[in-house]
């Protein structure tokens, strides 16, 4: 008994590291400066939360031997950490947004289990409120968790381009989204004050269909554009499917490290909606993107210029000051180290560098700022949109690479998709280069973009790495 003592006492205190360690983390990862060190103190944390909950569960009395336990546990950290670290080392930062989906369906598929088996092993016998109320949490632990499980599974799919980007839209589909939450509620209920396995299975299983086709539902509404916005709604569903498995497991961490994601994931929702002008509860209730269909394309913006990388070389060694507005084309073509190579190029020639960064751009929150980091460009000269958009007047050259709907004037346009999104002014400056792979393609929210069509731009079309390099190599001394 005493030995029991002592393992609940070490894991409470070790919980309560672990969860400072985790807040720590966030803290980190709000900074790229600070956010390797982010990700390592929350590692940190995960690690003696897991090292705390092994001891616990080997002091804990249970007609296994303590052998069988804790080869199920060596076994699972084996198996589990192992394909984590094989999906670390090989996927590439293009594959980001999806393997994220991924993750955060195996955490809402985590709390539908983790509820199913705490009403299995205790089923309520009784009408107690206590009772009542524990069933309430298994009940909103299976909503959360199924609507989290098949959302993200959903934008995996999206993401990765095995299903169209085109949102789903169902006739009144808000209203069957609240009938489908109402009828969750309600089942809910029924379910908290249910007695025994064989009377509570019903509303359970009813809760868990209707919250696995509203998971689906939301996302496939959600159009295309709006699908950055969508990994970090799921970011804030997985951290509220964690929460509730805390509490129908009465486990302190897991309720604090969900409700940290949770709100953290909900906040940067917010944060991302305002930047493409989009109304937060809209994208949540069931998508108010572009369905991915091309539009403006009936007018004429007249025709665009090409240029060579030579000229490109040569505009850029005659200018004083160059900004650099990365999207997800940069990403795709893995242009980010020859973009660092002619950062340092143009640094080294006395020329001003600084990178614009949009608050979406990508397909992921902070994609460009993590690529940036990746191939070693300075933390000091990437700078946030709101920061530098009034700096592009007094720039000679802007390169736009791999950008599309973050560098769109349309957004001034009423009536346009993406009409009141926040861009980066790039037109403001003296000339404007567009690395694009083609021009046949309107970007990810499907809308024409009349930058390309400007006096003082020209395209440079092919792949963004090949171009960037070809610029390198033609970059005077």
């Amino acid at each position: 008994m005493g030995g029991l003592k002592v393992a609940a006492s070490v894991q409470t205190v070790a919980y309560l590291v672990a969860a400072l360690l985790f807040i720590l983390a966030l803290a980190g990862l709000s900074k790229q400066e600070t956010a390797a060190k982010g990700n390592i103190l929350g590692a940190i944390g995960m690690l003696l939360a897991l090292v705390a909950t092994i001891i616990a569960v080997l002091a804990y009395p249970t007609e296994a031997s303590s052998v069988v336990i804790v080869l199920v546990l060596v076994l699972a950290l084996v198996v589990g950490g192992g394909i984590g670290i094989w999906r670390a080392r090989t996927v590439e930062m293009t594959g980001m947004p999806e393997l994220i989906a991924l993750l955060h369906s195996f955490v809402g598929a985590a709390a539908v289990l983790v509820g199913y088996n705490s009403f299995l092993q205790q089923p309520g016998e009784d009408f107690s409120p206590t009772n009542a109320f524990h069933m309430g949490e298994v009940g909103l632990a299976v909503f959360i968790g199924a609507i989290t499980f098949t959302g993200s599974v959903c934008a995996y799919l999206k993401l990765a381009g095995k299903i169209p980007g085109k949102p789903l839209v169902l006739p009144a589909r808000n209203l069957l989204n609240l009938l489908a939450i109402l009828a969750c509620l309600g089942l809910i209920i029924w379910f908290a004050w249910t007695r025994g396995v064989g009377a509570g299975l019903i509303p359970l299983i009813l809760i868990t269909i209707i919250a696995l086709l509203l998971g689906a539902h939301m996302v496939l509404a959600i159009g295309g554009g709006d699908m950055p916005v969508v990994v970090s709604m799921l970011n804030s569903y997985s951290g509220g499917a964690a929460a509730m498995a805390g509490f129908t497991l009465g486990n302190d961490l897991l309720i604090i490290t969900g409700a940290l994601v949770g709100s953290s994931g909900a906040y940067l929702s917010y944060i991302m909606c305002k930047a493409m002008n989009r109304s937060f509860i809209s994208v949540i209730l069931g998508g108010f993107g572009s369905d991915g269909a091309v539009t403006g394309e009936a007018r004429d913006y007249g025709s665009h210029t090409e240029t060579t990388a030579a000229e490109v070389a040569q505009e850029l060694a005659d200018a004083s000051s160059v900004i650099i507005a990365p999207g997800y084309g940069m990403a795709v073509a893995q242009a980010q180290y020859p973009v660092a190579e002619l950062t340092k190029k143009l640094r080294d020639n006395g020329t001003e560098v600084r990178f614009a960064i949009h608050p979406v751009a990508g397909r992921l929150p902070g994609h460009m700022n993590v690529l940036l980091a990746e191939a070693k460009v300075p933390y000091d000269i990437v700078e946030e949109m709101d920061d530098i958009n009034d700096s592009f007047a007094d720039t000679d050259v802007v390169l736009v690479i791999g950008a599309n709907d973050t560098v769109n004037p349309s957004a001034s346009e009423p009536g346009s998709p993406i009409a009141g999104m926040p861009v980066l002014h790039v037109w403001d400056a003296k000339k404007v280069i567009v690395f694009k792979r083609s021009m046949g393609n309107a970007g990810y929210a499907g809308v024409q973009n009349p930058l390309f069509f400007n006096e003082n731009t020209d395209m440079l079309l092919g792949d963004a790495k090949a171009s960037v390099d070809a610029i390198n190599a033609a970059f005077p001394g």
